[in-house]
């Protein structure tokens, strides 16, 4: 990577590499500043004792610095592991303990105060460094550092340190570890995943050969920095293509910086598409009568023809005209309000997203398309090349990537990307990866005969039998449950019962516009989502989501036949979710295992306390008595049984 960096300075000396908007300002670094900062920083963790192969966790916001110190630890042999911002100060002493961390390189005050109360968990830190000085001065600078103040110490002494930087950088190789990433721990304790230079940079190539990206690209850096999918586009695909990545002010900015930047490829988990369709209907919801006709008319037109138009295909001289006219006055002012006009390529990927979501954002004419991955294969796995996008598949493989079915179902993949070990876990490196380098996934799936595409089913652990032998796939069923923007998340029960049951969380922002347009008071989330009229609305949408079931010869045993709205929203901090909000589906077996009994039992009523955790780390309990109501199941289309028992 370092090599990439000096390549790129040689290259595009005066081309952005980074920016960053701070105070309303965006500021740039090009190359050949960037590099620069990297060597400066470098320098100072050296005049700090940093030795070869030591682990340097760096927690924080995206930020150009914090992406320099990924960079700076690699040119000084050292092994970048990002960690979770929102993490709480338990889950940040596990990592460290686990990595044996000696420096953190932590954002703002926030950060540091997290890893000091992880400390006292007996994690051996040496050296802490932070990038935003405000609120630092009464702390004891034993051993904090300023960022800035570590690379004025490193120019000041790069006559001595020089050759001994040169020679960190002339070490590394192809298989010299670039970076340690920690899965999200869906089923358990976070794994830290050791990626190579090789891994990264391999991977970074093909990629941006497949989809021709190039310096001239823009990418926003506004996902969490421990995850792959950012590594890999801010830092693996950014080095090797020489485009620039733009970081936003703040979470709360970060869709106007998104609209004054214009990111030409642009990467999200289903979620950020999930909030912008919600945030989009809310809006029309509440616009004049003639532009919410305006809007449907145009909506109903783009879903017919729009991806079509996309990829290139025949669309009648007429329809063609229209939807020119629909782009001028719907989807192309729609298309910059969500920062989206520029996007060349756009990628999901991490959850399985709901087709309805995804055939709404094709059919305004962005290029939107899945890949399956995972950060044990550097991200890529599968890809949908252009003008073979479907919302029921998650594509082809990668190059360099070969894909396999195992007789149970489980997909398996081996590729340059493949890990090469879970840190610390020579069990669980055996038990996913063998000896010829094939990884097991942990998803079921197939490769559709017609088309060659991969399509997942759900977490092999996930999918089971009903009672009468149906399959049970709850994600799909989820997903589609989803597309409504009243759903935030909804988790669907079943296996081995005779009929399926939902938890259902209703997006707050959603369904609080919709009592204020119809006066309904409420005093709380909890007193809103069990208002009868909510769940007159929920029923409704559970309904619509059978009724499209019923015919579908596969999962038709999926319908929904009872449901409750939760009084809480699942929360990584109460460890419902991930970080990536992954619902941890043996958690909530475990923690409403009295709610799951009452839907299965016939009650209507059931009384429940719940533990949560509040912003300060305070525990308390939520008490409620929530209600339970029966949804339509519907018949199974004729035909579907047999084409069921065929598959």
């Amino acid at each position: 990577m370092p090599g990439l960096l000096a390549r790129n300075v040689a290259l595009h000396a005066g081309r952005p590499a980074w920016r960053e908007k701070e105070f309303g300002i965006w500021q740039s670094w090009t190359w050949a500043e960037a590099a620069a900062e990297v060597r400066a920083l470098a320098l100072g963790l050296l005049d700090l004792g940093l030795q070869p192969g030591e682990h340097v966790a760096i927690i924080g916001r995206n930020r150009p610095a914090h992406y320099w110190a990924m960079l700076a630890a690699q040119m000084c042999g050292a092994v970048p592991v990002p960690l979770y911002q929102d993490a709480v100060a338990a889950e940040l002493a596990y990592v460290l303990d686990h990595c044996h961390a000696r420096f953190v390189i932590a954002g703002d005050q926030e950060q540091v105060d997290k890893v000091i109360e992880a400390e006292a968990a007996g994690s051996g830190i040496a050296r802490m460094i932070y990038t935003d000085k405000r609120g630092m001065r009464k702390y004891d600078h034993k051993r904090l550092s300023w960022l800035a103040d570590v690379q004025a110490a490193g120019l000041a002494a790069e006559a001595r340190l020089r050759p001994e930087l040169d020679a960190r950088i002339a070490a590394l190789g192809a298989d010299s570890t670039c970076v340690m990433l920690y899965t999200s721990g869906t089923t358990g304790k976070p794994k830290g995943v050791v990626l190579s230079n090789r891994n990264v940079i391999e991977t970074a190539r093909a990629s941006a050969a497949f989809d021709n990206l190039g310096a001239s690209d823009d990418v926003l850096a506004y996902l969490p920095m421990a995850w792959v999918g950012d590594y890999i586009f801010s830092v693996g695909q950014a080095l090797w293509c020489g485009f620039c990545v733009n970081c936003p002010e703040s979470p709360s900015t970060m869709m106007t910086d998104m609209r004054e930047i214009g990111p030409s490829y642009f990467f999200a988990p289903p979620r950020v598409f999930e909030g912008q369709l919600t945030s989009v209907m809310i809006r029309m919801e509440d616009a004049g009568r003639v532009k919410r006709w305006m809007f449907r008319r145009g909506m109903a037109l783009a879903r017919r023809v729009g991806p079509a138009i996309l990829d290139g295909r025949g669309v009648g001289p007429m329809d063609r005209l229209a939807y020119g006219l629909g782009r001028l006055f719907v989807f192309g002012p729609l298309k910059n309000t969500l920062g989206l006009s520029r996007v060349r390529v756009g990628y999901t990927a991490g959850e399985a997203i709901g087709p309805e979501i995804f055939d709404f954002y094709r059919s305004l004419g962005i290029n939107l398309k899945q890949l399956y991955g995972q950060t044990e294969a550097t991200v890529f796995i599968t890809q949908q090349p252009d003008g073979e996008v479907r919302p029921d598949t998650v594509g082809v493989p990668s190059p360099g990537v070969e894909l396999r079915i195992a007789p149970s179902g489980e997909v398996f993949y081996r590729s340059p990307g493949s890990f090469v070990e879970y840190y610390r876990n020579p069990e669980s490196t055996a038990a996913t990866k063998d000896a010829e380098g094939w990884v097991a996934t942990g998803d079921a799936g197939f490769i559709d005969a017609a088309t060659g595409h991969l399509r997942i089913i759900d977490r092999a652990k996930d999918v089971g039998k009903m009672a009468n032998g149906a399959l049970f796939a709850p994600k799909y069923v989820e997903n589609k449950l989803k597309f409504y923007p009243d759903i935030l998340e909804a988790v669907v029960l079943g296996n081995g019962r005779e009929f399926c049951t939902a938890l259902i969380n209703i997006d707050l922002t959603a369904v609080a516009n919709w009592a204020e347009r119809n006066n309904i008071a409420y005093a709380s989330y909890q007193e809103l989502a069990a208002h009868p009229r909510v769940y007159a609305t929920i029923r409704g949408h559970i309904e619509a989501v059978n009724e499209s079931l019923a015919s579908d010869p596969i999962l038709s045993g999926c319908q929904v036949a009872r449901f409750l709205v939760l009084h809480k929203e699942l929360d990584a901090d109460d460890g419902e979710m991930t970080r990536t909000r992954k619902v941890k589906r043996g958690v909530i077996s475990d923690k409403f295992a009295d709610l799951i009994e009452a839907l299965y039992d016939g009650r209507s009523s059931v009384y429940t306390e719940t533990e949560v955790t509040y912003e300060d780390g305070r525990k308390g309990k939520l008490k409620a008595t929530l209600h339970l109501e029966d949804a339509r199941v519907f018949p199974v289309a004729p035909g579907v049984d047999a084409a069921r028992a065929a598959a």
